[in-house]
């Protein structure tokens, strides 16, 4: 790999990144094209009520644009901007993909009619089931309250999609035990690993009564993989740490990956980051907040997305706490999940960008970036690695720290 910066000169031992799934800062020139004008996670959060994040408003929250309640500051903490997504797409996998490097020039196909025979009668023989449910796109908390019960009394578990390329299968956890449904899902990724290629297969467990059915906690993700030249193995090919919490593991198949910390919901992600810093690591933590997309955007919930928001935010200064002299955070999310716009699908939105180190120079303006790649060459550039996409922002920090004192070995 191509060194851009000598050992003596990296600040640099370790990178956090933290994706706030779904919590998009604006509508980007092509969201019309994609149905999403006017689209405005943030912004239209924090015009709902006044929403308290001063850790993320002594970050630089505000500073990146005009935001309700959340007014620039005058010293940021920290280093602020915002990315753009360059690939074809607005999903998760499209998202942390680029973070890694990775650009989609064509997007992972939809199926707003449903998937095709050849696929569902596949699906049925090869995973030995009786039959499916549904074949339609659908909120997942309404496809089992409409289906649930039938599906209970014939064992047929229930296919859905939504506006994302995902082949969705929920079964009650009484009558599709859990190895089994995950068994089945596996079959199915196997099949959408050929023409097709649909970003994720998905296990929806869950469980209760007609009228009062829940999803449970043990939601699985099967990607597809990805190109193996990105961010994670590139990094694990160096013997750095590659430490993976919640869902991040199974978006890139594992690949690159050196250890998984199971996080099923904010709290145990925010859990299992606060934990991972603490141990003796170099190289990479990378950890994603599911429930703003999972919980809140999807199901268009405004006020629980607000009080999550805050919920991180109040919780943000632990993780600071326990970061290290030459620790780098970064906080960003994969696209946006407004949850005051029409449907229910993700939004084609910038992601926000705040970067903090105790050796990094905060309130530097990083401005918008072409891509969340930049991300991901920011960290490779890091260990003294290059990725094929992305223009690292690592040497703006450094230059504006140099004004004050030098960059230490």
């Amino acid at each position: 790999m191509e060194n851009f910066l000598s050992p003596s000169s990296k600040p640099f031992n370790r990178i956090v990144l933290v994706v706030l799934d779904g919590a998009g800062i604006g509508a980007m020139p092509d969201a019309p094209e994609w149905g999403d004008a006017g689209s405005d996670t943030f912004g239209h959060i924090l015009e709902s009520r006044k929403v308290n994040l001063p850790n993320l408003q002594s970050m630089g929250l505000g500073n990146i644009r005009p935001l309700a309640g959340v007014p620039a500051v005058e010293q940021p903490r920290g280093s602020y901007g915002r990315c753009a997504l360059r690939s074809n797409g607005k999903d998760t996998t499209t998202g942390h993909w680029e973070m890694a490097g990775i650009i989609l020039d064509q997007a992972f196909p939809l199926y707003p009619n449903g998937f095709p025979p050849s696929i569902i009668d596949r699906f049925i023989r090869e995973a030995g089931v009786p039959g499916i449910l549904g074949n339609v796109p659908a909120s997942g908390t309404e496809i089992i309250k409409q289906l649930g019960e039938e599906h209970v009394n014939t064992g047929k578990p229930i296919v859905y999609t939504s506006g994302d390329s995902v082949f969705q299968i929920a079964a009650h956890e009484q009558v599709i035990p859990l190895p089994r449904l995950y068994e089945i899902c596996e079959v199915a990724r196997a099949i959408l690993d050929g023409e097709h290629k649909v970003g994720r297969v998905i296990a929806r467990p869950f469980l209760g009564e007609t009228g009062s059915f829940y999803r449970t906690e043990n939601r699985h993700d099967y990607a597809v993989p990805p190109p193996r030249q990105n961010l994670l193995p590139t990094l694990a090919d160096e013997n750095l740490d590659v430490v993976c919490i919640g869902k991040i593991a199974s978006i890139y198949d594992s690949m690159g990956v050196t250890q998984d910390l199971t996080a099923k919901n904010n709290q145990q992600s925010i859990d299992q980051t606060i934990k991972a810093l603490q141990d003796e690591t170099r190289g990479l933590i990378f950890s994603n907040l599911v429930d703003f997309d999972m919980l809140y955007g999807h199901r268009r919930d405004t006020e629980g997305y607000a009080r999550a928001l805050e919920d991180f935010d109040a919780r943000l200064p632990e993780i600071q706490n326990v970061m290290r002299a030459n620790d780098l955070l970064i906080i960003t999310a994969d696209h946006g999940n407004d949850p005051t716009f029409p449907g229910t699908d993700h939004t084609r939105e910038y992601a926000p960008l705040l970067v903090y180190g105790k050796n990094a120079r905060p309130g530097v303006n990083l401005g918008t970036r072409d891509s969340l790649s930049d991300i991901g060459q920011t960290i490779a550039e890091t260990f003294g690695l290059k990725l094929s996409a992305g223009t690292s922002f690592l040497r703006d920090l450094m230059m504006a720290r140099s004004a004050d004192q030098p960059t230490p070995a």
